[in-house]
């Protein structure tokens, strides 16, 4: 399944948070077997497993972080669906200055194209003659 970068980012930033609090989780954290994309799809994996609908954060934390404490927890298998994830994500001053400029350079550009096909469909009906009719 392919997650989005704030889902990985919320399960990420807690588990450092974690590890920078419990030194014997800061270890268990540095193991190479482990890493984020498999935490995410043994996550995943647990909650279709499970099915159910809806978890608390700590029920998702708590996954995340047995998956890191157990050796022999592999990450799940791959498949289709939707993650929600209900953290407010907090923008810095330029990525909205960057977000703003790249907003009106889309509908600048958007703008140019329609304004263009309008110039085209004009010029078309223009150069169109008209076949006066006899009868």
């Amino acid at each position: 399944m392919k997650t989005t970068d704030n889902f990985k980012k919320v399960i990420s930033d807690h588990l450092e948070l974690v590890a920078s609090n419990d030194a014997l989780f800061a270890e268990t954290f540095k193991k190479e077997s482990k890493n984020i994309e498999g935490c995410i799809n043994y996550i995943l994996s647990e909650v279709q497993k499970s099915g159910c609908s809806g978890f608390t954060d700590d029920e998702i934390f708590g996954m995340a972080i047995h998956y890191y404490d157990e050796d022999n927890i592999k990450p799940g298998k791959s498949f289709s669906g939707n993650v929600v994830v209900n953290h407010h994500v907090e923008l810095t001053e330029d990525d909205i200055k960057k977000a703003k400029e790249k907003a009106i350079t889309q509908v600048v550009t958007e703008e140019k194209e329609r304004l263009k096909k309008k110039v085209n469909l004009k010029k078309q009906d223009a150069t169109q003659t008209v076949q006066a009719e006899l009868f």
